[in-house]
């Protein structure tokens, strides 16, 4: 016997890993260079010179006992200082080494954060368009997860419909700016009046209403502001990874933040800390603390995205797709003509364009466009999204 759960989540794969092995498939049959995958969300410039750098150095000056045995369960200091040294520069932050606790990516963090709020009853409330992934981790955790419809055609917050969802049972509230799918950044202007909506809520229902901040795509803005949450909203934990800034999603770093300003904030350090201790998720890779603390203060070269995101923003509009500008990471998420981006998905996968559809992100109607892909790619693809736009007009 096996658990059920467990065996349905292993079972019915993700669309977006299905459409990336079907993409692997075609292109052995018909060569890659006809096929067009749009699917997943792989950083495509590469790491910072400077990285390789450090990981070459790291090796030939460490005793290799230092550089491959265990770290602290919370992560090396010297890598947790780096981190807050540079976020202090950043933002004109207060942040302390003591307050991160560094993991393995972004996931383990995520779902580290949510057992550590998860208590009987406990709801989680997520703003569409989000991350799948959030839904298995929740429930996992034992959290009520539920989802604030989206802003369309913005995808900005939908305050009125998330206040209206508040209850004594929520816990928290996450959010991932710049978001995947839609490539949106939330404004100040918007995480001011969120900020606003949560603080009159925890004071009426009598405890604190956290709002996680998935931010593996912070770095990664075009022109715009990307605002520090816990200056806006003191309750804000923030999840962040290194595997789009520095283009290292194989690697498995990132940390938790939780500002000591939280509320309760050393209990929920504590709840995180003993989380990831009952899910193994303890002493993130050794040899990539020592690079972030080495790496922390580097940002990533967005020339190549940029060129990618205005290639298919401006060229997918001209054709008549509808969609939000995106600000950020590098995806769009275009309104399907015809209304059902499952079958808008179908008719591009019969030209060997792959597109996700976007039920799995809260959002039918949609499909996702990752545009981490070669700009040759871009340019191969656009007469095939002209003439699929064309069976709609």
């Amino acid at each position: 016997m096996v658990n059920q759960n467990a065996y349905a989540l292993g079972a019915n794969r993700s669309c977006i890993r299905d459409l990336f092995e079907y993409g692997r498939q075609r292109a052995a049959i018909v060569g890659p260079e006809n096929v067009y995958d749009y699917s997943l969300g792989n950083p495509s410039i590469p790491a910072p010179a400077e990285v390789n750098e450090a990981v070459h150095k790291i090796l030939e000056e460490t005793d290799s006992l230092l550089v491959h045995g265990y770290t602290s369960a919370v992560g090396d200091y010297d890598a947790r200082k780096a981190i807050s040294d540079d976020l202090n520069a950043r933002y004109g932050a207060s942040t302390l080494p003591e307050e991160f606790f560094l993991g393995c990516g972004a996931a383990p963090e995520l779902v580290s954060v949510f057992r550590a709020l998860a208590v009987p009853g406990g709801e989680l409330l997520a703003v569409a368009p989000y991350f799948p992934e959030y839904k298995p981790f929740a429930e996992e955790a034992g959290l009520i997860f539920k989802v604030v419809p989206p802003d369309v055609p913005d995808f900005q917050i939908n305050l009125e419909a998330l206040a209206g969802m508040l209850t004594p049972a929520t816990q928290a509230v996450i959010l991932n700016s710049p978001n995947n799918p839609s490539g949106v950044v939330y404004t100040r202007q918007t995480l001011t009046a969120l900020a606003a909506v949560l603080t009159q809520k925890a004071a009426q229902f009598g405890h604190p209403i956290y709002l996680i901040a998935d931010e593996p795509y912070r770095e990664l803005a075009y022109g715009v502001e990307v605002p520090f949450l816990p200056a806006i909203y003191p309750d804000t934990i923030i999840c962040y990874s290194y595997s789009k800034s520095l283009s290292l999603p194989g690697e498995r770093i990132g940390y938790v933040y939780v500002p000591s300003a939280a509320t309760d904030s050393q209990l929920v350090y504590a709840a995180v800390a003993g989380a990831a201790r009952a899910g193994g998720h303890v002493c993130a890779p050794s040899l990539w603390q020592k690079v972030i603390a080495r790496c922390a203060h580097l940002r990533p070269d967005l020339d190549s995205y940029n060129r990618n995101r205005l290639a298919l923003y401006e060229g997918l509009s001209a054709m008549g797709y509808e969609m939000a500008k995106p600000d950020g990471a590098f995806y769009l998420f275009v309104k399907a003509p015809g209304g059902d981006a499952n079958r808008f998905s179908e008719l591009a996968k019969q030209h060997d364009l792959l597109l996700v559809p976007g039920d799995g992100f809260g959002c039918p109607g949609y499909f996702r466009v990752c545009y981490c892909v070669s700009y040759d790619m871009i340019q191969r693809s656009l007469p095939v999204f002209e003439k699929l736009i064309r069976q709609f007009q």
